[in-house]
């Protein structure tokens, strides 16, 4: 016994210290271009700056060409910033989906920025860059640590008796208290859309710690794990990461910290999962092909999920 709980230790104090390193430390110093001021044939991002509580941040506004079916609120994780989500913010707004992304401190998720975000978000006080109009239909969105953020967004917004409040998408969210009572209260019972692209289970994601909390909704379908990419005489290896959704803007304090490095052919999986899915929940659609009518039978899923789930390698699951 005296072994076990040696090694226990060990464990728990690896996974602290891995975690203080990608999603419990100071955050990242942040330039004011951080989105690169781009301008594509599809969307441009603008950073500027965004009054909240009486605190100004710097932000990220992703702002789709034309008309925006919604506001995405997508949060970078721990020790990260807006920066390493450029490419899925991108993925996201050429969907036609508005992303705002605060560069802020992600400590356990941040709640009490994430409570003033959904009472700015509720009062409208306030408008993107650019002249363009603030949409009516929000979504909440986070990765690791932003995925906590984004439960208590949406559980905020939910409180509040927003009425456009669309749902939740996260993408390998780390849950700290009060995670569970969160999602439950975007769920509403199973009205309305929690969705996550989760991977595979390490010290970083606290292995997989959320899983409880979405599996325990009333949801038929929360989303997919992205597992294994082959095998190698016999042991599975590669495949998802913790970082994968920052694809190719992430960074040497991010690969240490995840133990990993994002895994290309994954990250475009995950864009592809997350931004069919932003724009479903901004639009009020169903892209068939991206959802399971029951997780826990594959012969209910669509096209694009059954492509990963039905190969010999064992690439992705619905979470369940």
């Amino acid at each position: 016994m005296k072994k076990i709980r040696t090694a226990l230790a060990a464990v728990s104090a690896a996974a602290a210290l891995v975690a203080a390193t990608l999603v419990g430390a100071a955050p990242a110093a942040h330039a004011d271009a951080a989105c690169n001021n781009y301008s594509s044939s599809s969307s441009t991002c603008v950073n500027s700056t965004l009054s909240i509580a009486g605190t100004s941040y710097s932000v990220d506004w992703y702002l789709p060409n034309g008309t925006a079916s919604a506001l995405m609120v997508f949060q970078n994780g721990f020790s990260r910033n807006c920066a390493h989500l450029r490419g899925s913010s991108k993925a996201i707004a050429e969907k036609g989906v508005m992303v705002l992304c605060i560069n802020a401190d992600m400590t356990a998720g941040n709640p009490d920025l994430a409570a003033q975000v959904g009472d700015l978000l509720k009062a409208r006080t306030f408008a993107p860059p650019a002249g363009r109009p603030l949409p009516a239909r929000y979504i909440a969105g986070g990765h690791s640590a932003g995925g906590h953020f984004a439960s208590a967004l949406g559980a905020r917004l939910d409180a509040n008796g927003y009425p456009n409040f669309a749902g939740a998408i996260l993408f390998d969210p780390v849950a700290a208290s009060g995670f569970t009572a969160n999602l439950e209260a975007i769920s509403d019972g199973g009205a309305r859309p929690v969705l996550a692209v989760t991977a595979r289970p390490s010290v970083t994601n606290l292995f997989n710690n959320s899983a409880e909390a979405l599996v325990g909704l009333d949801n038929p379908y929360v989303g997919i794990q992205l597992v294994w990419e082959k095998y190698v005489a016999g042991i599975p290896v590669g495949g998802s990461c913790h970082i994968d959704v920052e694809g190719e803007n992430t960074d040497v304090i991010g690969v240490v910290g995840a133990g990993c490095s994002a895994n290309a052919t994954q990250t475009a999986r995950l864009r592809d999962f997350g931004s069919t899915w932003a724009r479903d929940l901004a639009t009020g659609t169903r892209t068939g092909a991206y959802y399971c009518t029951d997780a826990a039978a594959v012969a209910t899923c669509g096209t694009k999920v059954k492509a990963l789930v039905d190969r010999s390698l064992p690439l992705a699951a619905p979470i369940r």
